[in-house]
């Protein structure tokens, strides 16, 4: 009699961990958070909302346009810190998304969160999206402050910069600057691992960098990225400004709202909701606007950019979380 064959043991099917329920209202918390800054502001708000009401709807439909514009160099910077071609249309979506979750962590934690998962999906290991994102937050400033610089070098009388931050606030951000160094370079120093993995980490993203600059197409879709991100944004500025009559050449309107954003770097909120608003009416008041005008330009140019967006992004984030894209 023949013995029949052992069994073949089959792995069991592994189960796929529902989402949590919690996790599913985080694309939520964006829209929390900037309901309640509106609610604590309401007056404020709503007298810019009655100056907005009589702006022109020709210069709100350019700066709505150019709002939507925004998302082009955003991808295109995201694009040009990585060697491998990322699909356009997954791409877009995860920088609508990042939108969003950039209100959920200040300095733009939340963000690069949803754009590191999205540079896992495509394949991309944790150390080089690391190294991708570390050139992106580099990139980004370095692009404002050129054009920052150059806009000054235009119009040097535009716009007395050295009020936009009290000394005290100034001297409060050297010492915070320098102690987050410290602890950095201590915890270095002690623990080898840590060391070791940063050791690692910079190498890989120099070599990144390299491979990038000695291809001409990512090295131009990076800082063209870069330099036209902020471009548009002050574009989005000015012509909301324009709308409303602002009394400031547009030039100043654009210095005022790259100095402006530079200053609010110094508080990093989530998503800048409150750092940015009063360094933008502060400089625009001090480029010579009337204060009823800066408030309902700046609350303007907050609507376009980043209030009116969050519920689209919410509702990205959450369809891409729910497909396992990020």
């Amino acid at each position: 009699m023949a013995i029949p064959p052992p069994p073949v043991l089959r792995p069991a099917p592994r189960r796929r961990r529902p989402v949590r329920k919690w996790f599913a209202l985080v694309p939520l918390v964006p829209l929390v958070l900037v309901a309640g800054w509106v609610a604590w502001n309401w007056p404020v708000f709503t007298s810019a909302l009655a100056q907005l009401h009589g702006a022109d709807p020709g210069w709100l439909l350019a700066a709505a346009v150019a709002t939507a514009a925004c998302w082009v160099p955003v991808c295109l910077l995201r694009q040009g810190a990585v060697l491998e071609p990322l699909p356009p249309g997954r791409l877009l979506a995860s920088q609508v998304a990042a939108g969003s979750a950039n209100h959920l962590l200040p300095a733009g934690l939340g963000a690069h969160v949803v754009t590191l998962r999205f540079m896992r999906s495509c394949g991309i290991s944790a150390t080089r999206g690391c190294a991708a994102l570390a050139l992106y937050s580099l990139a980004q400033p370095i692009g404002r402050y050129a054009l920052l610089i150059a806009l000054m070098a235009a119009s040097p009388d535009a716009l007395p910069l050295g009020g936009l931050m009290p000394a005290e606030r100034g001297g409060l951000a050297v010492l915070l600057l320098v102690t987050v160094v410290a602890v950095v370079a201590g915890a270095l120093w002690w623990v080898r691992p840590l060391r070791g993995a940063v050791r690692d980490f910079l190498a890989t993203a120099l070599t990144d960098v390299r491979a990038l600059h000695a291809w001409p197409a990512r090295a131009l879709a990076l800082w063209c990225g870069a330099v036209g991100f902020p471009a548009l944004q002050a574009t989005v500025m000015v012509a909301v400004a324009r709308s409303l009559q602002v009394p400031v050449p547009s030039l100043d309107i654009a210095l005022a709202y790259l100095a402006a954003s530079v200053v609010a770097g110094v508080v990093p909120t989530p998503g800048g909701i409150g750092s940015v608003e009063a360094a933008l009416a502060f400089a625009l008041v001090g480029a010579g606007s009337p204060v009823v005008e800066a408030t309902a330009a700046v609350v303007g140019f907050r609507l376009l950019t980043v209030w009116v967006p969050l519920l689209p992004g919410a509702l990205v984030l959450a369809a891409l979380v729910r497909r396992k894209v990020i």
